[in-house]
């Protein structure tokens, strides 16, 4: 609350009627429209953002609860980037793929696909998992190559987080049968 006081109201209209026309306007000034690749990539992450707000409400665990919202920021930070035409940074994938290769250490080891699904927290991460990798290409598409590498290490997080939160609940995986 102290930082909101000190910088002013940053938002100080919600309805502001200059995309009506199908046109917006990046952080730098920059007018572009709505379809044009950034803001695609911009709204994969809002999206994602979102179901990670969704996947919140279902994990009980406040270690793992604390992570989320700091990958809530990340991708604030993410979404930044991308508005100012990367004058602020990229997040660094390196804190999340550290929490990755921890957590899939305590995993067993895979022999084939699993089936997104599980419990509602295993669930949801594979819904922000699949909804991170369409983001990581909408990113590409917009050629940012340092979102796209967070992007990357995050949906494996996610991944190996479905099957963490679907192995607290000593759940078996669904395997794919395979072809």
């Amino acid at each position: 609350m102290k930082d909101r006081k000190r910088r002013g109201n940053r938002i100080t209209r919600v309805t502001t009627r200059q995309g009506d026309g199908g046109l917006s306007r990046l952080a730098d000034g920059q007018q572009l429209p709505k379809t044009a690749p950034v803001f695609v990539a911009m709204g994969d992450v809002d999206e994602l953002n979102s179901q990670v707000g969704a996947l919140l409400t279902e994990v009980a665990d406040d270690g793992l609860a604390a992570l989320l919202r700091e990958v809530q920021q990340q991708l604030f930070d993410l979404g930044a980037h991308l508005a100012t035409g990367g004058q602020t940074a990229a997040p660094v994938p390196e804190r999340i793929e550290s929490q990755t290769e921890a957590m899939n250490a305590a995993l067993p080891p895979l022999a084939e696909f699993v089936l997104p699904g599980g419990t509602r927290a295993g669930a949801a991460a594979h819904v922000c998992r699949a909804v991170c990798r369409r983001a990581e290409r909408s990113l590409w598409g917009a050629d940012s190559q340092a979102g796209g590498r967070y992007l990357n290490r995050l949906s494996d997080f996610l991944f190996v987080l479905a099957r963490a939160l679907n192995a607290g609940e000593a759940l078996p995986e669904d395997l794919w049968r395979g072809v």
